[in-house]
């Protein structure tokens, strides 16, 4: 593969958005979580699964010397108990399925400060869109597991990943690469939002993608809006929409649509020269909404 350089430039005095305007998360660390709802009554330990330790839901199985386990691990032991390696059967425990049915318990993402508490059977479906929920690595370029707050996403971006970081409400990237046929996914950093360039297929055609993503959930990227612009040879395309949460991955947005798509001939006619090699300029900026208290409706809030 040939190489390829992607260069970063700020446009002229770009201002800091206010630290009051970015949301204020309350994780504190990457790490993979584990369930942490109470685990001090003996009811709570009888719910947990000896096998893979997350809690048990109907159908719970048991042996028979009463010895329980969930019913994905019931195929992983090839229906044998784990404890005493007695055949498993089709034994179910309807006394344990009924206690909990009983049970009040904490989200699991309590020490994140989620201070709900539910029904045990409800439990499970409130955290899978649960607020406090951690978030999974942005990066475009790879598959990388890593999941935690936003704080040390940003740490995880920078240090890991090298992705470049600069702070302000405007942007001017510049791609280059030598063999237009090899593009590679590319992600930069602006304050709380990861700018993305993609190349995929659209149909039979060859395309490229510009989009944002912000780092936060759903609610709080509506706040915001953003514009891209990429051009030359004395034309332009430009998009304007708002940042998608990270909650979706770069590959949902991809898929959607929801940026400023490029065909390749177009971003070759914009680089000028033999248009052998791709060289885009994505320009933007963004700016947060703001409720006006006598239309009702949103205006921008502009960045100088």
């Amino acid at each position: 593969m040939e190489s390829s350089s992607i260069e970063s430039s700020t446009v002229s005095s770009m201002t800091m958005m206010e630290e009051d305007e970015h949301p204020h998360h309350q994780f504190s660390s990457i790490s993979k979580l584990h369930n942490s709802g109470p685990t001090t009554t003996s009811v709570h330990d009888l719910l947990e699964c000896p096998v893979c330790t997350n809690s048990m839901y109907p159908p719970i199985h048991q042996c028979h010397n009463g010895h329980t386990l969930c019913s994905t691990c019931k195929t992983r032991v090839h229906n044998r108990c784990p404890t005493c390696r007695q055949e498993l059967g089709d034994i179910r425990c309807l006394a344990l399925e009924k206690i909990a049915e009983s049970l009040e318990l904490p989200c699991r993402y309590i020490s994140l400060g989620c201070p709900e508490i539910f029904p045990y059977y409800s439990k499970l479906k409130h955290e899978a869109i649960c607020n406090f929920r951690p978030y999974n690595c942005p990066y475009a370029g790879s598959d990388c597991s890593v999941v935690g707050d936003i704080p040390c996403l940003v740490a995880h971006l920078r240090d890991d990943h090298r992705v470049d970081m600069h702070s302000g409400c405007t942007f001017n990237h510049r791609y280059v690469k030598s063999n237009p046929m090899e593009v590679e996914n590319a992600t930069w950093m602006l304050t709380y939002f990861c700018l993305h360039f993609e190349a995929f297929q659209l149909g039979m055609a060859p395309v490229y993608m510009a989009f944002l993503r912000f780092m936060g959930d759903e609610r709080e990227a509506r706040n915001y809006s953003y514009s891209l612009e990429v051009g030359g040879n004395g034309r332009k395309l430009t998009f304007e929409g708002s940042p998608r949460s990270i909650r979706d991955s770069h590959k949902k947005v991809r898929d959607s649509h929801d940026g400023l798509i490029i065909y390749r001939n177009m971003a070759l006619f914009f680089s000028g020269g033999d248009r052998k090699e791709l060289k885009l300029r994505v320009t933007g900026r963004i700016w947060k909404e703001q409720q006006n208290p006598e239309g009702g409706v949103c205006i921008p809030n502009l960045c100088s």
